[in-house]
């Protein structure tokens, strides 16, 4: 027997057992820095989140159900949908900025970014065409949204405003994420291909730096430690994160992730940082001083997308499809009271 096939079928079997175990409420096998705290159904159909967004002012969780075209909205007080909005088609990203009172999703299926008011949940601005709009960040200086046109090889840039696309920014490779870096106002971005992290004005919307990350392959997903100025970088081909200084514009460490890494949350803080993948697995690191040290990793299905709440430290896994239903699963540190 060959033994490539032997160890692929192990490996299946094992997601299986897991899976299992998952449905049914137990306990996750080697899981011991997260506790799991409740299970909140959630509604539409059994299939794939993308993105979310925590307003941690005003306790709302923003969450991409992708293939169900939807957004949620979800009530972190009180542990219930708020309300549960259609006609997002094929959405990943979504974006809370309360600053304004606007919610940004990427409506993909339709190549537009929607901006939606906080307080009346009704869309009032659709803006595109963006190629395939994905991750959202926000610049408060300028007071615009900047969108990562993964296949588009772009950051898109929309006016809060106006609602009127300003620029195509083109980056030479895929867009990853994009996220803002409050202590410099510049937008950064992941690219794709040219294995990078770039650095944009917002106020030119031009590329001012392009910083290397040597061992990782197609980064992607980024999440920040304003503090100690450090990026958070996953290569979603080679399952390998980034450690990036900030400040010195240089790579400090690489570690092993699960495969696929997808989606990155930062507590401030713990100082914990979460790392889900397409593959199921999260891996969870403790950092100190600028240098990350594993917790562990566990396997959830479909456990790609996740955040993290500062002021409870709760964490937060939309599930597709546990018993035939979507969920939300709400864990806490296990070293956490």
């Amino acid at each position: 027997m060959n033994p490539q096939m032997t160890r692929n079928g192990l490996r299946l079997l094992l997601r299986l057992v897991l899976s299992l175990c998952a449905s049914m409420g137990a306990a996750q096998p080697g899981n011991k820095v997260l506790t799991q705290v409740a299970d909140v159904p959630l509604p539409g159909r059994a299939v794939r989140f993308d993105y979310q967004s925590l307003d941690a002012e005003h306790g709302r969780l923003y969450i991409a159900h992708m293939n169900a075209d939807q957004l949620v909205v979800f009530d972190v007080a009180t542990r219930q949908v708020a309300a549960n909005l259609d006609g997002f088609k094929r959405v990943h990203g979504v974006l809370a900025v309360p600053q304004i009172g606007r919610i940004y999703a990427s409506v993909t299926g339709d190549h537009q970014v929607a901006a939606v008011d906080m307080k009346t949940l009704k869309t009032v601005a659709s803006t595109g065409p963006v190629n395939y709009p994905d991750g959202l960040a926000y610049s408060p200086q300028t007071n615009r949204v900047f969108v990562s046109d993964e296949h588009g090889d772009a950051d898109a840039v929309i006016d809060c405003a106006t609602g009127k696309l300003l620029a195509t920014i083109p980056l030479g490779g895929g867009a990853g994420n994009t996220v803002y870096d409050a202590a410099t106002g510049q937008i950064l971005v992941a690219v794709h291909g040219v294995n990078e992290l770039d650095a944009i004005d917002p106020a030119t919307m031009k590329v001012t730096a392009h910083y290397p990350l040597p061992g990782i392959r197609n980064p992607h997903g980024i999440a920040l430690d304003p503090a100690h100025r450090l990026a958070f970088i996953a290569g979603e081909e080679n399952h390998t994160l980034a450690v990036f200084d900030l400040t010195g514009k240089k790579l400090l460490a690489t570690h092993q992730v699960g495969e696929d890494p997808d989606v990155l949350a930062f507590d401030p803080g713990l100082q914990r940082l979460y790392v889900s993948a397409e593959s199921g697995t999260v891996a969870v690191f403790q950092e100190n001083g600028g240098a990350l040290q594993s917790l562990g990793q566990f396997f959830m299905p479909h456990a790609h997308t996740v955040s993290v709440d500062p002021k409870t430290h709760l964490v937060y896994f939309p599930l597709e499809d546990i018993g035939g239903r979507p969920l939300l699963r709400i864990m806490k540190p296990t070293d956490q009271r």
